[in-house]
């Protein structure tokens, strides 16, 4: 059991103090994740403590595969929201 950090990690360093097990390692392009110390915070906090700092959404990711912040999560706006575009009268 272990989270992944993928692409889009902005390495803000928000979730590096956090970590309980220090399983966080800086690198190029973004953050990771070493699999054998990360124990998903299970037993030291109720939600793992990286998804629960991480200001990016869709970045960290379950066993599964799964975004623990998927899109929408942080900003309300959901990945299939519609955007409407308004044209003035001109036509611009």
């Amino acid at each position: 059991m272990a989270l992944e950090i993928v692409e889009g990690c902005v390495n803000c360093w928000a979730c590096l103090p956090l970590c309980p097990n220090e399983a966080i390692i800086e690198a190029t392009p973004h953050f990771l994740i070493a699999p054998e110390l990360c124990t998903e915070c299970v037993e030291a906090f109720a939600t793992p403590q990286c998804a629960a700092i991480c200001p990016v959404e869709g970045v960290i990711l379950n066993e599964l595969g799964e975004a623990l912040n998927p899109p929408g999560s942080l900003t309300g706006i959901g990945a299939s929201a519609s955007v409407s575009v308004f044209r003035n009268e001109a036509g611009a």
